[in-house]
């Protein structure tokens, strides 16, 4: 044990109490924290949809989970499946881990910024050379040994440390919500490319369903040909319009390939993995007629990118007060506590004792401007993330308004379409009757096919284009956030990896994500502790 002597001891504790006194006071007045609190920005909402008066449009909460309105079990299954194995979601949710230990970062801030034990063993020797050092009874050559631990402690005088606190948390319940945007982006992209996938399997049904009634009326054109009853031309139309088909079924093969593809790096797998769950009939997924909505200001907490940009905004908010704290002076406690002596075996004897400790300040005095344009330039950011915010509620109503126009008007003209279909089923089994019998040419059964394979086409397409819009409105409302409910951030595969090669503490696993009404922007500084629990 270090023992000093009976005076040294009564100084070390009389500064002990002084320092002790210091740091009470300076405890007690360090409530106050220079630079702005933040304010959530008044953002621009319309009260009511513009398509708030069509019948098919219920300002209702919004659907949970909205994909199961089409009531189809593998595209259910599809998007459980890409929530638990998307890559990029995965990074989104190492993100909120990576957050999490800044956070831990900045609080241990608040804390002795400097602490650390030292030792020394040293040979020295001085120049002989020297004139204020040529005296013979000074000893040229001596060992040097020290043993001790020093530390700094700079306080948090004007909430510097605080205001770091508060940006940091901002950030983090930032990555928070970027992972909940991330799954609402994948439930949309998911759903969006399966519904292309089964367009493409329709296309490739009609282009089949029409090549056979098309083969029907070549082969009536080749009998008449052959009897004299018509000629040649009929059978080359015939044909063209045939093989013109038939090649449209390869091109829709191709699209359709490449939508498993893409169906199966959703799902964290390699092109060809997704083949097996593509289960159920080949049918475009039937939307429902009527869609919730809720209303515009609902967007404020529903959408992650809004959050988003409302936490980014007050993280800049918060760091006008750290750049701030820079303009006045910063106060310290420091000191050391060492043994020191010129032979080791006497290190620990009496009076090698050493030490020193007090408070100190430093401040940037002549800055030449330096300060003051660092907080200028830090408002100037925190201004363009208000900006930013109040960009983002704005095109977050455009897509909604977008979207829903365009889901709406696609039901209506795919009711138009299907009446055309109707219609020219009926003119080519009127015109092929007509062309056995005599009673016209070929081209105007040509023109039939041709027009009943463009209009089945046009009315695949628009029903894709209903449950495509269908799907893009509840992306637009920020839903599909909901799948990622009680399931983990990062997969306990991944996070077995890291706790292997880093020792993470309890920040693995990690907590479920904050429900949406609970990602409120932090507590200012002047109301946050000036020590919070550190994470070790």
């Amino acid at each position: 044990m270090l023992r000093c002597r009976r005076h040294a001891k009564r100084l070390l504790c009389n500064r002990s109490i002084a320092n002790a006194g210091l740091l009470g006071l300076v405890l007690s007045v360090s409530g106050c924290a220079v630079g702005p609190d933040f304010e959530t920005p008044e953002a621009k909402v319309q009260n009511n949809w513009i398509e708030k008066y069509d019948s098919r449009v219920s300002e209702t909460a919004v659907k949970t989970r909205w994909w199961r309105v089409f009531n189809d079990p593998t595209l259910d299954n599809l998007i459980e499946r890409a929530s638990e194995q998307n890559l990029p979601v995965q990074i989104a949710g190492l993100r909120i881990l990576e957050a999490r230990a800044q956070l831990g970062v900045a609080i241990g801030n608040q804390y002795p910024q400097a602490q650390q034990g030292a030792g020394n063993a040293q040979k020295v020797l001085l120049s002989s050379r020297l004139a204020n050092l040529n005296l013979p009874s000074l000893q040229h050559s001596f060992d040097f040994f020290s043993l001790g631990f020093d530390a700094a402690w700079e306080l948090d005088f004007w909430g510097r440390f605080r205001r770091n606190v508060e940006a940091t948390d901002a950030g983090l319940l930032a990555t928070v919500a970027d992972y909940d945007n991330a799954l609402v982006l994948l439930t949309a992209e998911v759903a969006r490319t399966y519904a292309q996938m089964r367009t493409y399997e329709v296309l490739i049904q009609i282009a089949s369903k029409n090549a056979k009634i098309q083969r029907e009326g070549l082969q009536i054109a080749e009998s008449r040909f052959r009897n004299g009853a018509a000629s040649e031309l009929d059978v080359t139309q015939a044909r063209s319009l045939y093989e013109s088909t038939l090649a449209d079924i390869p091109e829709f093969q191709a699209d359709l390939q490449q939508a498993k593809n893409a169906l199966s790096i959703l799902l964290g797998q390699p092109p060809g993995g997704v083949e097996a769950l593509l289960h159920g009939p080949q049918r475009i997924p039937l939307a429902t007629k009527k869609v919730a909505v809720g209303i515009p200001a609902e967007l404020l907490r529903r959408r992650p990118d809004i959050r988003s940009a409302e936490l980014n905004a007050a993280a800049e908010s918060a760091r006008i007060g750290v750049a701030e704290a820079d303009l006045y002076p910063k106060f310290s406690l420091l000191g050391e506590i060492s043994v020191q002596a010129s032979d080791a075996a006497r290190l620990f004897a009496p009076g090698s004792l050493f030490y020193y400790a007090g408070p100190g300040f430093r401040w940037s005095i002549l800055n030449y401007g330096q300060i003051t344009n660092s907080v200028r330039a830090q408002d100037a950011r925190f201004q363009q993330a208000v900006v930013q915010y109040e960009n983002t509620v704005l095109k977050a109503a455009q897509e909604v308004e977008d979207a829903l126009i365009t889901f709406l008007k696609a039901q209506e003209s795919a009711v138009d379409l299907q009446r055309s279909v109707d219609a020219a089923q009926r003119s080519v089994e009127t015109s092929l009757i007509q062309y056995r019998e005599g009673a016209i040419d070929y081209q105007r059964v040509v023109d039939s096919q041709t027009k009943l394979l463009d209009v089945m086409n046009r009315l695949a397409q628009k029903r894709s284009s209903i449950a495509t819009n269908l799907i893009a409105v509840y992306k637009a409302l920020g839903g599909g956030w909901e799948v990622g409910e009680g399931k983990p951030t990062v997969p306990e595969a991944v996070l077995a990896q890291m706790a292997s090669r880093t020792n993470w503490g309890n920040l693995l696993p990690p907590p479920p994500p904050p429900r949406p009404e609970n990602l409120n922007p932090p507590p200012p500084a002047s109301a946050t502790p000036v020590l919070l629990p550190p994470d070790w």
